[in-house]
């Protein structure tokens, strides 16, 4: 009985020497328990198996001390890993807020350099005398400010032609009717027994139509064709005639039809500042520069064509206002509050105090060549808080009395709009600073979720191998307590066996 207590006691020697170097290394904090952490790059996983909540045989807590021992050895690298994934996080989140804030002010400079910004011109068209209106006016952006005197004679008209009245359902007569529009011509068969609704479906489904339309129209002396040109001007007029017997009354029909009346083909004619101008239809292009006149009547009219600064104030004003967006961006960004001790993500960022420093260069320095020179000058100015405003007067003033350099301001080779978005397009662009610090950052995150995965996997090792030990201990320690009770129960018999002899 000697040798097998000595045998157990030197097992369970071995047992707690095995614990006690597997444990080493243990920060002298392990006795406080540190849970796993979850972090945006992955959620820490507890290790499988079971163990005894109290051992069986020793009566120790087996299941809090591997959790303690875990969480202890856990703890220092799971904090470091959960940091560094909040502070990634929160330098993506700034940086792009900044990038979006840059994005826009992209935007209204792309809207104010568009070519029609400051190229917007409205035309007005006033009646001059006793005259009434002759029309309408529109414009594009290749049109001149100025003011000219037009004196429409004349509108554009469409050919038309009537035959004579014939009886209803009467026939015209045999042979070929070619209508000619131009140097396209339109040859109709017609039998012996066609009639004039006979001979206007003919000519309206052609597939050789020249541009001339058939109508039947139903008067008080019969029925009459009548042949209209689908578009106005002399260069669309139409001219008729007959292949038949000189006796046909189809020979009839195409003089008829071929006899001016009062409907002829004619073009619009009008003159500009007495320059004469004439057009095929009422739609005048050409006469003018970015000018289109829409006639309606004859008569004498004053045409004024000026610049409309409507869009180009818009785009000045939609520059403002996305400069102060990111103003309140970057002032949210790089905040702190003494009294909460809480800062802004980007607080001391080596790009955004870049970004800052070099657009407020561009703003503040002058346009070189340019007789407005600055913001200030055309009613920008800055206020207080670092925001920009727009005085709409001052602006209009400056449109009115240089329009170009207002333009030129914006738009010239050393213009704001120009220097700014070059300025900004170094962060922006795919391969800019800030696109390149966000996939570095994002690059991070990747690393510290692999490492997060590495730490579970380890930390789920460590708990494996601490159960399988404190279930071994367990066990040794309800051998030892059996073999001690049984020495004690063998030794109060030996006591009482010599009790009695005595």
């Amino acid at each position: 009985m000697t040798t097998s207590s000595a045998s157990s006691t030197s097992s369970l020697s071995s047992l707690l020497s095995q614990l006690t170097s597997s444990t080493s290394g243990t920060s002298s904090s392990s006795s406080s328990s540190s849970s796993s952490s979850t972090t945006s790059t992955g959620t820490s996983s507890s290790s499988s198996g079971t163990i005894s909540s109290l051992g069986i045989g020793s009566g120790l807590d087996v299941n809090s001390i591997v959790t303690a021992l875990v969480n202890a050895r856990k703890a220092a690298p799971q904090q470091q890993i959960t940091d560094r994934t909040t502070q990634t996080n929160n330098l993506l989140t700034g940086l792009s807020s900044l990038n979006s804030a840059l994005g826009g002010i992209q935007s209204a400079l792309a809207t104010l350099t568009s070519i029609n910004t400051f190229s917007s011109y409205n035309a007005t068209l006033t009646p001059t005398g006793s005259s009434s209106g002759i029309g309408s006016v529109t414009t594009m952006s290749s049109a001149q400010a100025g003011t000219y005197t037009l004196d429409v004679s004349q509108l554009a008209t469409a050919q038309k032609r009537a035959s004579s009245a014939y009886a209803s359902g009467a026939v015209v007569g045999q042979g070929t009717l070619n209508i000619t529009v131009g140097s396209s011509t339109m040859n109709i068969a017609v039998s012996a027994t066609n009639t004039l609704s006979d001979i206007a479906s003919a000519i309206n489904s052609s597939s050789s139509n020249p541009g001339v339309t058939a109508t039947i129209v139903n008067g008080v002396n019969g029925q009459q064709l009548m042949l209209s040109s689908s578009k106005t001007g002399v260069a669309n007029a139409f001219t008729i005639s007959a292949s038949s017997d000189s006796s046909s009354g189809l020979s009839s029909l195409a003089t008829a039809l071929n006899t001016a009346g009062s409907n002829e083909a004619q073009d619009a004619k009008l003159t500009i500042d007495g320059i004469a101008v004439s057009s095929a239809t009422n739609t005048v292009t050409g006469m003018m520069d970015g000018v289109t006149l829409n006639l309606t009547s004859t008569g004498t009219n004053t045409l004024t064509v000026a610049q409309d600064n409507t869009a180009a104030t818009n785009a000045i004003q939609g520059l403002v206002t996305a400069y102060n967006s990111y103003v309140s961006t970057v002032s949210s960004l790089s905040s702190y509050d003494s009294s909460s001790g809480t800062a802004g993500v980007l607080l001391g960022d080596t790009t955004l105090t870049s970004v800052q420093r070099q657009i407020n260069s561009v703003l503040s320095n002058a346009v070189a060549g340019n007789s407005i020179g600055t913001l200030a000058n055309l009613g920008i100015t800055r206020n207080a808080d670092g925001t920009l405003s727009l005085d709409t007067t001052k602006l209009s003033s400056a449109f009115q009395s240089n329009p170009s350099a207002v333009k030129d301001l914006f738009t010239g080779t050393n213009g704001y709009a120009t220097t700014l978005n070059t300025a900004i397009n170094s962060y922006t662009s795919t391969s800019g600073i800030i696109p390149t610090r966000m996939n570095s950052l994002n690059n991070t995150l990747t690393q510290l979720s692999q490492q997060q995965t590495a730490l579970d996997s380890r930390m789920s090792t460590y708990q494996t191998q601490l159960q399988q030990q404190y279930t071994a201990l367990d066990t040794l320690m309800s051998t030892l307590n059996s073999t001690s009770s049984y020495l004690t129960t063998q030794l109060a018999a030996l006591n009482n066996s010599n009790s009695s002899k005595n």
